[in-house]
């Protein structure tokens, strides 16, 4: 499917996943909507990046944001494309030292924000772009989700960040067969360890050491490794209902 012409929506398009995916479908000719909470950083990239994009402040697990952005995205041309990036991490464990159980408010808010923010983005998307007239072989849209590895191979403390992104991969199949009638692709990646702005914040001894972990390329996955990875997706259109891990061969460990 050509990304020029079209409209997308990156979640999470502020910053590390995101921003690299909505700098390349900016590049690649899409008029891209940058849907993000971060009022500084989204209206910011916006400008840098000129007239064919735009930012909306969203939460993901809101039905008036996400259909606003939506709304938005196929205003600016028809909305062919939509990338979930937006996510959160929380590290807790089942029972902890002490016997207290894992915190269920957290456990709740991580499934929220992952999963049901990526499938409300999801089927609010899946559901304008059904009233597309359709390419050829009657494309109509691509819908790309973010899991990570630990979806298969969860850390001790991962146990809500795992079960939400296992959720997204169970999600991938099921839905490309909902929508297959109506000429939309679903496919997720799986990244392993990224280089983004919440790693970052590790000392350098640590990041080091994560990427020494990494079978090859030893190194952190680069942003743009799996912004690159995203556009192969939407421009191939045999590609669906497919989980490609993005890792470096990574199999992470119990801890």
């Amino acid at each position: 499917m050509r990304i020029e012409g079209s409209s997308a929506i990156v979640t999470g398009g502020a910053s590390g996943l995101g921003e690299a995916t909505v700098r390349r479908l900016c590049a690649a000719g899409a008029r891209v909507v940058i849907v993000d909470r971060d009022e500084k950083r989204g209206p910011a990239l916006a400008q840098e990046l000129g007239e064919n994009v735009r930012f909306a402040k969203t939460d993901v697990t809101s039905e008036a944001d996400v259909q606003a952005a939506v709304t938005l995205a196929q205003g600016l041309a028809p909305l062919r494309i939509a990338v979930s990036c937006a996510g959160i991490a929380w590290a807790q464990r089942t029972v902890n030292k002490d016997g207290i159980p894992h915190d269920l408010g957290f456990f709740n808010t991580v499934v929220q924000v992952n999963l049901i923010g990526t499938f409300n983005v999801l089927r609010l998307s899946a559901a304008t772009m059904a009233k597309n007239a359709p390419l050829q072989d009657g494309a109509r849209g691509v819908v790309i989700n973010t899991a990570s590895v630990a979806a298969f191979d969860g850390q001790i403390g991962q146990l809500a960040y795992a079960a939400s992104k296992a959720a997204v991969v169970g999600m991938t199949l099921p839905a490309a067969r909902d929508l297959s009638k109506s000429g939309i692709r679903v496919l997720t990646i799986a990244p392993g360890t990224f280089d983004t702005p919440m790693l970052a914040l590790l000392p350098e001894e640590q990041r080091q050491a994560l990427a020494a972990g990494i079978p090859f390329p030893s190194r952190l996955g680069r942003p743009d490794d799996f912004a690159q990875l995203a556009l192969h997706m939407v421009e191939n259109d045999y590609l669906n209902g497919e989980v490609v891990r993005l890792d470096g061969a990574l199999r992470m460990a119990p801890k």
